[in-house]
C-alpha cells in the first residue's frame, strides 16, 4: 500500500482518488475550496458524481502541508488555470525527488507551456528541487465512469520512463489499465487540443449537422494536431494511441463531455461565456484556444479548424459561416506525401 495525495477534489480528482482507494492505497484528497472538504467528508457524496459512495478510508484536508508530506505519489488534479497558483502554494511542502502525477489537460497562454513544465517551472524557482519528478497521465478517460469502475485505458507519460511504470504499477488492481510512454510532450499537446476540437465537434452538432460531419471533424481534427506535434518534435505513434485519437474520439461525442456540451450550446446561438455558465464546470477548450493559434503561429503550421474556432469564440463570424468556409477550402490531398502525379 502506498500513500498517495491527491491536490484536486473535482471530478477527475475524486474520481481517481476512488479507484487508488479501492485499488488498495491510502489515499488524502486536498482542496484550496474549504467546503467542498467538509461537503466530501460530512457526505461521502460528489455532487457531480452521484453514482460514486466515496471510500470511508479516503482522507480529506484543507492543508497543503498534509496532503504533501511523506507520500509516495502526488497527483495534480486542478482545472489547468490553477496549476501554476497550486505548485507555488504546495513546493514548501513538496520533498525534493517527489514523484507528481499531473492530470489536468491545457496549455497555459503566453508561456505555451504544458501542465507538467508550469509545475516544473514553479518548482525550479525554490532552487530545492532538482530531483522531482513529473508524470503526466492522460487518456480517454471520462470521470463519470471511472469513478463507478468502468474498464478504461490510459497513459503515463515520461521522458523517465521508470518514473512512468511506477505511476503505472500504482494502478494496480483498479479500473483503469496504464499503458506508458516517454512522448511527454506529445501526450500533453494531445490532451490539451482535443478539447478545441470537441468545441469545434459539440458546435457542429449544435448546428444539427451529424454524424458525417462529426466523423469528418475528429478525423481532420487529430490531423491538425498531429501536424503540429510533428513540427514541435513528437513521436508520431502518439497521436493515434489512447491519449490522441482515443481521447479525441471520446471527448468529441460524449454527453459527459464539458467541451462537447459548451460547443453544442455555442452551436445553438448561445455565447462562449453563456455556454461556460450553464455547462457550469471549467471548459478547458476555452483555456488551450489562445495557446493553440499561438502554437500554430509560431510553428508555422496551417491549422484551420483551430483558426476557425478562434473566429468563432471570438465573434468575428458565426458557427454556420465558419463551417461553410472550411467546406470551401483549397483541394487538398489527405497524403501529407502524395504520389507523383497525385493532387
Amino acid at each position: 500500500m502506498s500513500k498517495i495525495g491527491i491536490l484536486g477534489a473535482g471530478t477527475w480528482g475524486m474520481a481517481l482518488a476512488q479507484a487508488l482507494q479501492e485499488g488498495g492505497h491510502q489515499v488524502t484528497v486536498w482542496s484550496a475550496l474549504g467546503e467542498e472538504i467538509d461537503g466530501l467528508s460530512a457526505t461521502r457524496k460528489h455532487p457531480n458524481l452521484p453514482g460514486m459512495a466515496v471510500s470511508p478510508q479516503m482522507g480529506f484536508t484543507k492543508q497543503l502541508r498534509v496532503v504533501c508530506e511523506g507520500k509516495e505519489l502526488l497527483l495534480f488534479a486542478v482545472p489547468s488555470a490553477f496549476v501554476r497558483g497550486t505548485a507555488a502554494a504546495a513546493a514548501a511542502w513538496i520533498p525534493d525527488g517527489q514523484l507528481i502525477v499531473d492530470v489536468a489537460k491545457g496549455m497555459e497562454t503566453g508561456t505555451l507551456y504544458t501542465m507538467t513544465q508550469v509545475i516544473r517551472s514553479e518548482l525550479d524557482k525554490t532552487g530545492r528541487h532538482s530531483r522531482v519528478r513529473l508524470v503526466a497521465l492522460s487518456g480517454p478517460t471520462h470521470a463519470e465512469e471511472v469513478a463507478v469502475g468502468m474498464p478504461s485505458a490510459i497513459v503515463a507519460a515520461c521522458g523517465d520512463l521508470e518514473a512512468a511504470r511506477r505511476v503505472q504499477a500504482a494502478f494496480d488492481n483498479t479500473c483503469l489499465r496504464v499503458y506508458t510512454n516517454v512522448d511527454v510532450l506529445g501526450v500533453e499537446l494531445c490532451g490539451a487540443l482535443k478539447n478545441v476540437m470537441a468545441l469545434a465537434a459539440g458546435i457542429c452538432a449544435g448546428l444539427g449537422y451529424g454524424d458525417n460531419t462529426r466523423a469528418a471533424l475528429i478525423t481532420r481534427g487529430m490531423a491538425e494536431i498531429a501536424r503540429l506535434g510533428r513540427a514541435m518534435g513528437c513521436l508520431e505513434q502518439t497521436f493515434y494511441g489512447l491519449s490522441g485519437i482515443g481521447d479525441l474520439i471520446v471527448t468529441a461525442t460524449s454527453a459527459h463531455s464539458r467541451n462537447n456540451k459548451a460547443g453544442y450550446l455555442i452551436g445553438q446561438g448561445l455565447s462562449p461565456e453563456q455556454a461556460a455558465e450553464q455547462v457550469g464546470m471549467v471548459v478547458e477548450g476555452l483555456h488551450a484556444l489562445p495557446a493553440a493559434v499561438e502554437l500554430a503561429e509560431k510553428y508555422k503550421v496551417e491549422m484551420p479548424i483551430v483558426t476557425a474556432m478562434d473566429d468563432v469564440i471570438h465573434q468575428r463570424t458565426g458557427p454556420r459561416e465558419a463551417v461553410l468556409a472550411l467546406m470551401g477550402r483549397e483541394r487538398k490531398t489527405e497524403l501529407p506525401h502524395p504520389p507523383e502525379g497525385g493532387r
